[in-house]
């Protein structure tokens, strides 16, 4: 059984979407981000950057003791190559997945969440102009480099579904709060029009839309904690 430590992010979707395509038994374990969960020590065990989601395989191929995975690419790997489904293990087509999912890690994702950060901030911290321009317009190229891969391609590695698309999707269905125009990368629409009506790809998305509560019930004093805790993290110190 796989224990999913787990909230509603395009980095947890990206789970259970894969669980969901290929069946996957899993145990969710919700792990509220808003609330700090991911910094108990119970959780810095599994994964020791704190970040969610984490998984912990309690029956590895190998045997043995419990498997303990962080990070949603290298989740995507495991459990494809465990599973033996989604990931073609044949040469060239195995690296072809591999760099597509590599590209979401490095990209995708991480310019994705700054664009979306800076334009919900807006002013209120300063002028955030330049930093609004400056991961629009990097989120417009990584938009564009989807639609050039898609012109030739069904799936982002080529004919096939893969954990490639899986990787990419949660994160290009917010091409609006992104400051995009799904319009400029017809290629990039039809392809989400596609995994969209995926019923594995719809149940995986939707798992877990009842978890996220309405931060407009927290007391102040809660809101301030969370505050400190969620925002300009710096180092944590070793264990004495």
């Amino acid at each position: 059984m796989i224990d999913l430590y787990y909230w509603p992010t395009p980095n947890g979707k990206k789970v259970t979407i894969f669980l969901k395509e290929t069946g996957t038994p899993y145990n969710l374990i919700p792990l509220d981000i808003g609330r700090g969960d991911q910094f108990s020590p119970e959780f810095l065990k599994i994964n020791p950057n704190h970040r969610m989601p984490a998984i912990v395989d309690h029956a590895p191929l190998a045997g043995g003791a419990p498997v303990n995975v962080f990070e949603s690419g290298a989740i995507l790997l495991y459990l494809a190559e465990k599973t033996g489904k989604l990931w073609p293990q044949e040469q060239p087509a195995k690296y072809k997945v591999l760099e597509w999912v590599i590209w979401q890690m490095a990209n995708q994702g991480p310019k994705s969440g700054e664009a979306g950060h800076f334009r919900r901030l807006g002013d209120t911290k300063g002028d955030q102009s330049y930093a609004v321009r400056r991961f629009t317009d990097e989120v417009n190229r990584i938009f564009g480099v989807l639609n050039n891969q898609l012109y030739n391609n069904a799936f982002l590695a080529g004919d096939t579904f893969s954990i490639a698309d899986i990787a990419s999707y949660p994160w290009a269905t917010n091409w609006q709060g992104q400051g995009q125009d799904i319009e400029e990368f017809k290629y990039v629409k039809r392809w989400l029009e596609n995994l969209g009506a995926r019923p594995g790809v719809q149940k995986g998305m939707a798992l877990g839309s009842n978890l996220s509560s309405d931060p407009a019930t927290l007391s102040p004093e809660e809101r301030e904690r969370r505050s400190k805790i969620l925002f300009n993290q710096r180092a944590r110190p070793v264990p004495a």
